[in-house]
């Protein structure tokens, strides 16, 4: 039989500890724990429990309409061709990213009924933004609640049963079997249980909005991004117009997958061609600017970079690198400067991937590269270049995946992609003179 214990929990991962610490073993935070309730139960021999139900594999069917659309174009390509019935999508991102303006355009543009349950927003604010977004509402319920009983009742009721539900969002919700606060690990843990359940038994899609805590993460226990099928991130700046959808997580269909959108006064609109919106006002003329071709997942997207090199006035020159990764720029400056006779020893190093686009791959380090010897030797890059290749610590080019899919899409946007060099040396060559290379 279970006894009831006390145990204590770290509200920041969820780790149960059975005695008090001032930190977390879990994660390392200081004095986030904090008292609960656990059981202890012991299973002896004997007792009667019933089996759980199993079937043979191939005794298993599905319809073949299995996802559905969701209307939006660009949510369909990160979610791998629309939303899984049965699936539970987190969807989390910076608070005024976007998050509430895409779920109601989701509501607009979706067929079948959808039941939209708001914990943070009443309903005439929801009506509000509904009207300026254009969203009639004729297949659109609208709840405002925090209690997860009633929600899930509303769900399981015959008469209303929706195809899709979205809860706005999950840490506001709470269970009043559960004596901690709502937005805590264990109500947003159980919170989440309960509605999987419900969305498998049902085969209904329920999409959860998630908040993101101060570091970036999602807010709550991280077993919340495991229990979930799909975990999407609405990233970019408030202050630029433009939005990326992008998959860390997709149980059904690729993770490399990122959908463009601008955000205007009306809502979202998408991006069908990210690399003309990328590239929108770069200058020409300018020393330190190139065009990189990236892939998102199975889309060539064409981006810009630019490069600072100026002198310093400090003891140690500063690196700086803005959607790029920082130990990645470090590694390429090493190479130019032991390769190619480049002296970066002296200047401050400013690396920025335009429009709030996060680089990854290593293709991308031959348009740094490429970027920072012109803005080193005061060198302008012809204006129709594009380029991508991964640089070798030998100052050699290495080969990168999809490179028939780059060359089309540097050829579809009127660009001359720089292929058939082998090393740094030809690359430098063919931009510029190489007599006017900067040495120590």
């Amino acid at each position: 039989m279970a006894k009831p214990k006390t145990v204590y929990e770290c509200i920041e991962c969820g780790k149960v500890h059975p005695k008090w610490n001032g930190q977390c073993s879990g994660c390392g935070a200081w004095n986030t724990l904090e008292e609960a309730i656990g059981t202890v139960a012991s299973v002896k021999g004997g007792g009667s429990y019933s089996p759980v139900r199993t079937q043979n594999l191939a005794d298993i069917s599905y319809d073949d309409d299995v996802r559905i659309n969701t209307g939006t174009g660009e949510l369909n390509r990160v979610l791998g061709g629309g939303l899984v019935v049965g699936s539970v999508v987190l969807l989390s991102g910076e608070p005024g990213i976007g998050k509430s303006t895409l779920l109601l355009q989701i509501c607009r543009d979706i067929s079948g009924s959808v039941l939209y349950v708001t914990g943070e927003e009443s309903s005439r604010q929801i009506k509000i933004r509904a009207d300026r977004l254009g969203v009639d509402g004729e297949n659109l319920q609208i709840a405002q609640s925090t209690d997860m009983l009633a929600i899930i009742a509303a769900i399981e009721n015959p008469q209303s049963k929706p195809d899709v539900v979205i809860i706005d969002s999950i840490q506001t919700m709470r269970l009043d079997t559960i004596s901690s606060t709502q937005g805590s690990v264990t109500q947003v843990r159980e919170c989440t249980n309960a509605l999987i359940a419900v969305a498998k038994s049902l085969e209904i899609p329920i999409i959860l909005v998630g908040h993101v805590n101060k570091d970036g993460g999602i807010a709550g226990p991280k077993v919340l991004e495991h229990i979930v099928d799909t975990v999407l991130y609405f990233e970019g700046d408030r202050r630029l117009s433009y939005r990326i959808l992008r998959a860390v997580k997709n149980r059904f269909g690729s993770t490399n997958e990122i959908g463009v959108f601008e955000m205007r006064d009306k809502g979202l609109r998408e991006v069908e061609n990210p690399s003309a919106m990328l590239l929108s006002g770069r200058p020409t003329g300018v020393s330190g600017i190139s065009v990189l071709c990236t892939m998102e997942g199975t889309r060539p997207i064409l981006a810009e970079v630019q490069a600072l090199a100026t002198k310093s006035g400090f003891t140690s020159p500063r690196r700086v690198a803005n959607g790029f990764d920082y130990n990645r720029l470090c590694l390429i400056l090493a190479v130019l400067e032991k390769r190619m006779g480049l002296f970066f020893g002296a200047c401050d190093v400013y690396v920025n991937i335009v429009g709030g686009l996060t680089i990854s791959e290593p293709a991308a380090d031959l348009a740094i590269a490429l970027a920072l010897y012109s803005a080193l030797c005061d060198i302008t890059i012809p204006e129709k270049l594009a380029c991508f290749g991964e640089i070798g610590l030998g100052g050699e080019i290495r080969n990168v995946g999809n490179t028939q899919e780059r060359v089309r899409e540097c050829e579809r946007m009127g660009f001359t992609p720089l292929i058939g060099c082998s090393n740094l040396a030809e690359v430098f060559t063919a931009v510029g003179s190489a007599e006017n290379i900067k040495k120590e």
